[in-house]
């Protein structure tokens, strides 16, 4: 993804919102915003915004899981199967 054509002003922002709205519905790229030459904002469209939070949360499952592998909080599948098996027969 090349993001240096992505870059406009506020003004642009301002004065070209269909058109910026149309852009992310047909080609998902991200928009920076500059306000006094420094980056400020990034406008996305929901689809590409949505996937990223979803990605984001797989990434601190993946790092929670890690961590506790790490921390020894883990058990052998056929313990963990034979702890799920005797809860259930415990409330049935």
């Amino acid at each position: 993804m090349n993001l240096e054509k992505s870059i406009k002003p506020i003004s642009y922002l301002k004065s070209h919102t269909a058109k910026i709205f149309k852009n992310l519905k047909e080609n998902g790229t991200p928009l920076i915003i500059t306000q006094n030459g420094e980056a400020r904002a990034v406008v996305q469209d929901i689809a590409s915004y949505e996937k990223t939070q979803e990605s984001l949360a797989m990434l601190k499952v993946l790092a929670l899981s890690r961590k506790e592998i790490d921390e020894g909080k883990t058990k052998p599948i056929k313990k963990a199967f034979a702890d799920i098996r005797r809860k259930i027969k415990s409330t049935s």
